[in-house]
Formats: structure tokens, sequence, C-alpha cells
């Protein structure tokens, strides 16, 4: 394993230190996994935050800023962060408005983040709870915790970031961002496993002419393999599991996400716009805005997501609202 990293038990640790030096923007308590705006969120309002295990950046930290998130915690690779770093976190953010958890369905996500608002209600900090549920390659009705939190993560945190920025109260952030979460759904594909810097090795092997399909940014097996497929044919395969499943909400457009895994160049990513545009077209769907990068990453895993929410007007005003991050920016 050839990885730029000092060693397995630091990495999360440093990078947030790199980030700190990159970013005086933010205050990062790199012992405790906190990132914050300096300044906070100002003025009274929601504060939106988010965390879980690293290895997906840029989410979340990078998404800390003005629109966006007002704090986000870094757990170990793909482990969730403890209870009293959430809590800490939310007690740092929150300006008097309360507090927004967004949280990825992960079991040990759930249980961290209920225990750390547990404490803060404690303490008089008003929390709310918005879960993300949005891979269809589990099944909605099956048994354990259900669908995985992926590529709608973003959409929730930039979408009810913005109406947080611009004053709305808790009830009214909560219920938007549940509203995303309930018209996204994702998909995705693997050319190859993801290493984690403990491991040392993958986390599942392919052949040479093998793709996963349908796997989770844990580095979770899929729900099938096949024979390597064009871009066209993988588009076309990603689609029909996500459309099969998405709301029709009328005629809502989508907003778009083709989403890296931290392993795929950019020149393939526009390769699978190019065709999932082409097939969403098809299909009668209609793109209105779209967002192509590594964004929700599984360390150095090849391949991508897609996700697609159906927005109406309020989605994609609040979705086109400024925002000022490390990750994502526009505006400003």
């Amino acid at each position: 394993m050839k990885k730029l990293i000092n060693s397995p038990e630091t990495v999360v640790q440093d990078a947030l230190r790199g980030m700190a030096a990159a970013h005086p923007e933010l205050d990062v308590d790199a012992g405790a996994g906190i990132v914050t705006r300096v300044g906070g969120t100002g003025g009274g309002k929601v504060a939106v935050l988010s965390g879980g295990g690293s290895g997906h950046e840029p989410l979340h930290a990078g998404f800390v800023g003005r629109g966006m998130l007002a704090a986000a915690v870094a757990g170990p690779v793909f482990t969730s962060p403890v209870p009293d770093a959430i809590a800490r976190a939310t007690a740092v953010a929150d300006s008097g408005a309360g507090v927004l958890h967004v949280v990825k369905n992960y079991t040990g996500d759930i249980l961290n983040f209920t225990m750390a608002a547990e404490d803060c209600e404690d303490d008089g900090i008003e929390v709310a709870q918005v879960v993300v549920a949005d891979d269809v390659a589990v099944a909605a009705d099956a048994a354990g915790p259900g669908r995985r939190g992926t590529g709608a993560t973003l959409f929730v945190e930039k979408i009810a970031g913005a109406l947080a920025e611009e004053g709305a109260p808790l009830a009214e952030v909560a219920a938007v961002a549940r509203k995303v979460g309930e018209r996204s759904r994702s998909y995705g594909v693997a050319l190859s496993s993801c290493t984690t810097p403990a491991k040392g090795s993958p986390n599942f092997s392919l052949g040479e002419d093998e793709i996963e399909l349908g796997i989770g940014i844990h580095g979770e097996p899929g729900r099938e393999r096949r024979s390597s497929m064009s871009a066209a044919d993988t588009a076309a395969a990603m689609l029909d599991a996500i459309l099969d499943d998405l709301p029709q909400c009328s005629d809502d457009p989508v907003i778009l996400l083709v989403n890296g895994l931290g392993g795929t160049p950019p020149i393939e990513l526009y390769v699978m716009r190019a065709e999932v545009g082409r097939a969403l077209a098809e299909r009668g769907v209609t793109v209105a805005r779209s967002l192509v990068g590594n964004y929700v990453t599984s360390l150095d895993m090849a391949g991508c997501t897609l996700t697609l929410c159906r927005a109406d007007a309020e989605l994609l005003r609040l979705w086109d609202a400024p925002v000022n991050t490390p990750s994502l920016r526009w505006g400003c």
C-alpha cells in the first residue's frame, strides 16, 4: 500500500491540521475532529451540523461555510464520531435558534448523534434530526438499518443550509431537509475497491473485467457483478435502478449529482455526465441543475455514484442560493 500519510493512526488528525492551514476561515479542533465557521453563524440563525466517518472527503468538513454547514464532526475512517464530540460541536455551533443534525443512515451514526442530541437538549439546546437514506441498492423494506445515506447528503446540507442562512426557524429548516431526502435517490458502481489505511488491502476484489453495481461508500460490496460495460450502458443500468424508485412529483425536473468515489478522473465523470443527460432526456426527465466531481468519496475507490433529486421551485431557489465553503462555492 502506497499512501501519502504518516500513519493510519494519525491520518484524520493530520488531514484536519492541513485543512486548518489551507482554510483560515475555519476553526478546526483536529484532536476532537470538530470543524466550525470562524465567528459562527451569527444573527441567531439555525445551525446545520453534519458528520460521520472520515474517508468521504470533502463530505462533511469541506462543506462548512456560509450557506451550508455551521459545523462538521469527523470520526475515524468509516467510523462514526463519538457522542461527546458531536455534542461539543453542537454547543459551539448553536447561536440560540437550535441545531439541525443531518445524519446518514448508518447504525453507529444514528446511535451516536441521537445520544449527543439528548445530551444537548438536557443542556437547553434545541436539536432536530434528519436522517438521509437515499441508496436504492438497498431495498426500502430491507431488514436491518435500511437504506444507506450517500450522495443526497450533499443536497440536504446545501438546501437546508441555504434556508437556515435566510433565518428560517428550526422546524422549517428540518422540514425542507426531509423534503429533499424524500425526493432524492442514489446508486453507485465500483471499478475497484477502496483501501483503508488501517487494513492496507482492498475491502473486496474485482477481476480485471468486472464491475460492482450497487456498492456502498464504506467499501461494502454491491448488489451484483457484471462484466465491464461502456459508460452509456453503465449509466443506463444505474438510472434504471434510480428511476424505478424516484418519486414522480408531477413534472418536476431534477438536480443531478455525478459523484466520483475518489479514484476516477474528471474526464470519466464528464463522460458519465454526458451519457446520463442523454439517457434522462430519452426518458423524459429534465435536468435543471447538475454537479460533477468528487464530493462524497470512498477513499481511493474507482467508480461513481449518481444522485437525482426531484426539485420544485422552492428547492431550486435554495440550491441556487449563494454558498461559500472550501469545496462548494457559487454566488458569492
